[in-house]
């Protein structure tokens, strides 16, 4: 066996070409100690956007098919960025094939299928992570951190928001997003990263409650060719109504009894990337927005009264993942999402390292521990059930299961 890993992108679209370009970027990054990456393929249904994908970001080939992928020798490992309601043949195929997968988030389309990929990884010796890429922003994982530390003491709130605005225009056309039923909208696409980052720093949710969700545009139009991300694209004169919710907002209670307010948006104007949560603890106070990736701002009981307050603290290399992580590695320098998910990709090649090249690579320093499992997206998919159940009752309770 060469101390080689070939990698491939299943879907060329947004999100697709930013795992192309993050396996591009993961060997430049921490240690040098690691298999060397081969940049094999990019599969798309459409070829012009597969060929463009594979071309931009030096791939070897581009297939149009992602069974291509899984009969392919000269792959082993393979992210996975189609539709939610994809996932589940595409990774299982990947599986039996006997490749590592990064699966987008959220895992699946529905509970049912992401319980039988969960099944699929558990029975299979390959790498299965999910893709929730806020994990590796060096000031969360610092928040988390301080959180676990008692830095600024016991947890009271977590209030987390996402708010988008692709949605907002109704000449936007009919896509996948818009289909599925309720939950499987906003809550789905955008809440479950803000779900997600929610428990990684406060720990599991437990119960939800109050949920509500709206649909505020009820129909789009039908597109006339293929739409890739939340570009738009030329429409017809047909119409089709739109399945799932534009908003969804709820609470939620954690398992060390600290209660959280959730809101997700596809409909919030001007905000094309709003992420962003404040948390309250018992001796202090930490906040983060993606708008200002760089940067947190952390309160805590350390500071005289009558000159408190939050401070912001700017990411550098006292940070997780800075030192190593970025060309230049200064403080201040900043960052964006584009390196979260080299990050991410590192942190996944790492995994197969260990899988399939044991003791023949020493972990490098700076470098992160593994990804989420399928059992974390499975695990945020059930936090969604219970919020769209809650929103079908009027906001009772439902218990996370």
């Amino acid at each position: 066996m060469t101390s080689t890993i070939g990698v491939a992108v299943i879907g060329g679209g947004m999100a697709g070409r930013a795992h192309a370009a993050g396996y591009r970027g993961a060997t430049t990054v921490f240690g040098t100690d690691r298999p060397d990456v081969r940049l094999v393929a990019i599969a798309d249904t459409n070829q012009a956007v597969a060929d463009d994908t594979a071309r931009r970001y030096g791939y070897e080939r581009a297939e149009y098919d992602w069974r291509a992928i899984a009969e392919a020798p000269d792959i082993d490992a393979v992210s996975v960025v189609v539709a939610n309601h994809l996932h589940r043949e595409i990774v299982e195929g990947l599986l039996a094939a006997g490749k590592h997968v990064l699966c987008e988030k959220p895992l699946a389309g529905s509970l049912a299928d992401a319980e039988a990929m969960v099944v699929a990884a558990e029975n299979s010796d390959r790498v299965t992570a999910v893709g929730y890429t806020y994990r590796r922003s060096p000031a969360v994982e610092q928040i988390r951190r301080e959180l676990a530390a008692g830095t600024i003491g016991e947890l009271v709130h977590f209030n987390g928001h996402y708010w988008c605005d692709y949605a907002l225009d109704p000449t936007s056309p009919i896509t996948w997003r818009y289909r599925g039923g309720p939950g499987t909208g906003a809550l789905a696409d955008v809440g479950s990263h803000l779900i997600d980052l929610g428990e990684f720093v406060c720990g599991p949710i437990t119960e939800v409650a109050g949920a509500a969700f709206a649909t505020v545009i009820r129909e789009r139009p039908v597109p006339v060719g293929v739409t890739y991300g939340h570009t738009k694209g030329a429409v017809s004169d047909e119409l089709a109504p739109v399945e799932n919710e534009d908003v969804a907002t709820f609470t939620a209670t954690f398992a060390n009894g600290a209660v959280g307010t959730f809101s997700a948006s596809r409909v919030a104007h001007n905000l094309p990337d709003g992420l962003a949560f404040e948390l309250f603890a018992s001796k202090g106070s930490a906040a983060w927005d993606l708008h200002r990736a760089a940067e947190f701002h952390l309160s805590a009981d350390d500071v005289r009264t009558d000159i408190g307050g939050a401070r912001r603290v700017l990411i550098g290399p006292d940070h997780p993942y800075i030192s190593g992580g970025l060309p230049m590695d200064a403080g201040g320098v900043g960052h964006g999402v584009a390196d979260l998910f080299v990050y991410q990709t590192r942190a996944f090649l790492d995994q197969i390292a260990d899988c399939d090249f044991p003791r023949r690579f020493a972990r490098p320093d700076g470098a992160m521990g593994p990804l989420p499992g399928f059992d974390a997206g499975l695990h945020g998919l059930r936090v969604v059930a219970a919020v769209a159940e809650s929103a079908r009752s009027g906001g009772t309770s439902i218990k996370v299961v």
